[in-house]
């Protein structure tokens, strides 16, 4: 295990700039909560004898509208040649022509969702506020809940109640508040290596991972060394290695298939919002204020990248062709075609960008606070 202590008490709120404007304030409702979170790997489904109801939006289906067309949405990524897309209210979109329209699944509930991934064609995961995680296996057409911040609170109780370690008082005590709180954390990221194993990470170092697909789910948190209890918002695998992006400068690295993640030395301690790997083999952290760096040995060493952009980098890309696009809070399409050394400036949005992904067509699809936007690929010609 990395670290012996496993909850945390930390007040206060964090930059969002990762996300829409629109969703900041339910961001900061859902993170300005005293109890942290970190527990070992106990596995449940069963809540606690003094769980909270459901809050209704864990139990009400997003509503089917025409205007989720123009919903704030937080997440887009292909599913073979499918888009699909995730935002606010459980709203979840899909396009078979390479974003050109859309249409809208059916979801269970309808908080709002922060982050998507396929392993397939078929096969997805969506995460989001008061911790849902949701399953597809039809391409994103339906989704079903498989854990949610309830669930969660239950599993780490659990845990904690499982341990003979000298703070067990204290941390039954903690998780006993954590179940008292209700369903109040975010997800954030997720990330998934095959179909059956996977994990999902969110406020106060929130994490758990699956070995069977999310039929049941462990509790994760104590194998991460990140004893402020620090929010995680991303999560990438890369090389035979999985690394964490987080607030306060915090990267973190897994070599051991994700059985401990540890601290990785970075020269910035403002927040990264997401790390991801080249075509070439470097990886790239960015995050606040425009602030990105790169490393060439797996994370040992960084340096700083140009990005000439003040605004907040929320998401980044790899193109089919091996080119790099950010995207930032300010609009902004930052694209590299020398492997992340340099980027330059694209046509972009007057409105904030939380996600980019690329379409079968090769277009550029944006998601935003005003919805989804095709965007020609060949702007980002040199």
């Amino acid at each position: 295990m990395v670290g012996s202590t496993r909850f945390f008490a930390r007040r206060g709120g964090v930059p969002l700039a990762a996300f829409s404007t629109a969703l900041v304030t339910a961001l900061i409702t859902s993170l300005a909560v005293p109890t942290a979170l970190a527990a070992g790997t106990a596995s449940a489904t069963t809540p606690a004898a003094n769980t909270p109801a459901a809050p209704a939006a864990l139990t009400q289906p997003a509503l089917v509208t025409p205007k989720a067309l123009h919903a704030a949405m937080l997440a887009v990524t292909s599913a073979g040649a499918r888009l699909v897309a995730a935002g606010e209210r459980g709203t979840i979109l899909y396009s078979d022509d390479a974003g050109k329209t859309w249409r809208q699944a059916a979801v269970p509930v309808s908080v709002s969702l922060t982050a998507l991934q396929f392993v397939d064609a078929k096969n997805g995961w969506a995460v989001g506020h008061q911790g849902v995680v949701l399953h597809t296996v039809d391409g994103g057409a339906t989704w079903r809940k498989q854990l949610d911040g309830t669930q969660a609170a239950a599993l780490v109780l659990l845990d904690a109640s499982a341990s003979f370690g000298p703070d067990r008082d204290k941390e039954v005590a903690q998780a006993q508040h954590l179940v008292d709180d209700g369903p109040d954390k975010p997800f954030l990221d997720l990330y998934f290596d095959s179909p059956r194993t996977g994990y999902v990470l969110g406020a106060y170092n929130l994490m758990f991972r699956t070995d069977d697909g999310g039929a049941t789910w462990q509790p994760w948190q104590s194998r991460v060394a990140n004893p402020k209890g620090l929010h995680l918002y991303g999560m990438k695998g890369a090389a035979g290695a999985i690394y964490l992006a987080g607030e306060q400068g915090l990267l973190l690295r897994s070599t051991d298939n994700g059985n401990s993640f540890n601290a990785l030395a970075t020269p910035y301690k403002g927040s990264y919002f997401g790390v991801l790997a080249t075509r070439g083999g470097a990886l790239l952290a960015y995050g606040l204020r425009g602030n990105a760096f790169r490393s060439s040995d797996r994370g040992a060493t960084w340096t700083p990248v140009t990005t000439g952009v003040q605004a907040s980098l929320a998401a980044g890309a790899v193109m089919a062709d091996g080119a790099v696009v950010l995207v930032s809070q300010g609009g902004d399409v930052l694209t590299s075609r020398d492997d992340g050394l340099t980027f330059a400036a694209q046509a972009g949005t007057a409105l904030p960008l939380a996600a980019v992904a690329q379409a079968g067509d090769g277009s550029l699809v944006v998601a935003g606070l005003r919805g989804l936007r095709r965007l020609p690929y060949d702007m980002l010609e040199q």
